[in-house]
C-alpha cells in the first residue's frame, strides 16, 4: 500500500482490572506493523477521555488492545457507538473480550464475553473460512501457546468464525467441540474483528499472528 493511502489507527489499552504485561509489546508491534507496511499510522493512548466523536473521526480503525474492567464511561461508550454507527472499524485483541460486562452493546460489538481460562499451554488452532482475507495465509492448522479463553456463549450464529481450537488437545476448555477463537462481522453500521490470541509478548513479534492482525485491521477499515 502506498504511504499516501495510509490511514489512522487508534490503539487503546486502558486497564481498570487485570493488566497484561504484553501491552507495551503489542503497542510497539502495531506501530512497527503500520510503519513497515505503510498501511496505517498508529496513535496509542490509555486515556479514555480521548474517546469522543470528534477524536475518533480521525481514525478508520480503533484497536482495543487488552483493555480490562469497566474502562469506558457512559459518554465514552456513546462516542464509540456513534463511531461504529458511522462506519468505523473496530478490532479487539485478547482481553478486549473481558471488559465492559455492564454494557450489552459492547458484548455484541466484541461477539462474546470472556469468562475464564486455564493455565497457558499449547493447543492446535484450526483455520476456518480460509478464503477470508484475515486468515487466507494461514495453514489449515498450527500449534500455538496461549491462554485459551472460554466465553459466555458461542458466537458462531452471528459472526464469521476465522479460527477455532480443538479442546481435546489441551486441558481446561469448557465450550465443547466448537470453540471459536477469532471472528469478524458487520455490526451496527461498522465492522468488528476480534482475536482471542495475543497473551504473550512473543505474539507481537510473530509474523503469522501479526499478518492476522494486519489483515483484520485492513478488513475493518474496508480497504481490502
Amino acid at each position: 500500500m502506498d504511504c499516501a493511502d495510509s490511514f489512522g489507527v487508534f490503539v487503546f489499552s486502558k486497564t481498570a482490572g487485570y493488566r497484561h504485561a504484553s501491552i507495551p509489546a503489542g503497542v510497539e508491534g502495531l506501530k512497527q506493523l503500520g510503519a513497515s507496511t505503510g498501511a496505517f499510522v498508529v496513535e496509542a493512548s490509555e486515556d479514555s477521555s480521548l474517546i469522543s466523536t470528534n477524536f475518533l473521526s480521525r481514525f478508520k480503525v480503533v484497536v482495543f488492545l487488552s483493555p480490562s474492567g469497566e474502562f469506558l464511561s457512559k459518554e465514552e461508550l456513546h462516542a464509540l457507538k456513534k463511531y461504529v454507527n458511522s462506519g468505523g472499524g473496530f478490532v479487539g485483541i485478547h482481553c478486549a473480550a473481558a471488559g465492559m460486562h455492564s454494557e450489552p452493546w459492547y458484548g455484541e460489538l466484541i461477539g462474546a464475553y470472556f469468562t475464564h481460562h486455564p493455565e497457558p499451554q499449547h493447543s492446535v488452532v484450526r483455520v476456518e473460512n480460509k478464503d477470508h482475507v484475515i486468515v487466507s495465509r494461514f495453514p489449515d492448522e498450527f500449534s500455538w501457546f496461549d491462554e485459551w479463553y472460554n466465553f459466555t456463549r458461542n458466537p458462531r450464529d452471528e459472526v464469521t468464525v476465522l479460527l477455532s481450537t480443538d479442546e481435546s488437545r489441551y486441558e481446561g476448555g469448557t465450550m465443547g467441540s466448537d470453540h471459536p477463537l477469532a471472528w469478524c462481522r458487520e455490526f451496527d453500521g461498522g465492522r468488528s474483528f476480534y482475536t482471542a490470541l495475543g497473551h504473550f509478548d512473543e505474539a507481537y513479534q510473530d509474523k503469522a499472528f501479526m499478518t492476522h492482525v494486519l489483515n483484520g485491521i485492513l478488513w475493518a477499515a474496508r480497504v481490502v
